[in-house]
């Protein structure tokens, strides 16, 4: 899949070491689908098999249909400007992606899901950067790329676990890492928490469990948590979580991953 180039950027240099991350759009809220139709999805990949298979398995699940097909990222953007897609489901190399998710995460009404056949925690950071709100490894289970679709779509984010835990462990493991204060010192501590328990993947009912409190609670916190943040969704929530080192600085309280 080729290279596109898009002058949206997303990303502040506060040093030129590492570079702080704005959430994006930071006043404009998203508009969403309405929960009375099916989760449209455009599906890109370069490869006819492999289109022809996530349509198969998108068509047969319930409460998704397909708005189009993109054999090239290129593709991909122009139909996402016309197609009224919910959710992209982009195929992806590292090359390709970020311009890519940039334009399109950029409309008010669309997601984007990155499908990546590499587990690197670099490429899923600089897509979750860029503003997508998932990223799957190509070899994920059917029934896993179907949740996706739905959570996305719902406003949640979606991470395979196996790059949570890559991601965990590569900002854990640097040692200059400086906590952000661009919005963080304003969230409450119970707040921090549950931003820090969604960065490890868990969905609402999950965190809930965690802290013994109802699936509403946590998303009531979530969502708190984006407002004060003006996160576009949950997936730049997870995004900032990593950026600012609260992920790796709540390890020790949350537990291993």
């Amino acid at each position: 899949m080729s290279s596109i180039s898009v002058a949206s950027p997303v990303i502040e240099a506060a040093d030129p070491v590492r570079p702080r991350l704005r959430l994006v759009p930071p006043l404009r809220e998203f508009e969403g689908r309405s929960p009375s139709r099916e989760v449209r999805v455009l599906i890109a990949s370069g490869h006819s098999l492999l289109r022809a298979g996530y349509r198969a398995l998108l068509e047969s699940a319930e409460g998704i249909s397909i708005a189009a097909e993109a054999a090239t990222v290129e593709e991909a953007v122009s139909l996402a400007h016309w197609a009224e897609a919910d959710v992209v489901l982009l195929e992806a190399g590292p090359a390709d992606a970020i311009d890519s998710v940039r334009a399109i995460a950029g409309l008010p009404a669309t997601r984007v899901i990155v499908l990546s056949g590499s587990e690197h925690a670099d490429q899923a950071f600089a897509v979750l950067r860029a503003g997508a709100s998932g990223f799957l490894l190509m070899d994920c289970a059917p029934d896993e790329l179907v949740r996706a679709v739905h959570a996305v779509a719902g406003g949640e984010a979606a991470l395979s676990p196996s790059v949570a835990r890559r991601l965990i462990a590569r900002f854990a493991a640097q040692p200059d890492r400086r906590e952000a204060r661009d919005g963080l010192e304003e969230l409450t501590p119970r707040e921090r928490e549950v931003m820090a328990l969604a960065a490890r993947g868990l969905n609402n009912d999950e965190i809930g469990e965690s802290l013994t409190v109802s699936s509403a609670t946590a998303k009531t916190h979530l969502n708190r948590a984006m407002m004060k943040l003006r996160a576009r969704d949950r997936a730049q929530l997870v995004a900032f979580a990593y950026e600012s080192g609260l992920v790796a600085s709540s390890r020790s309280a949350l537990g291993a991953v």
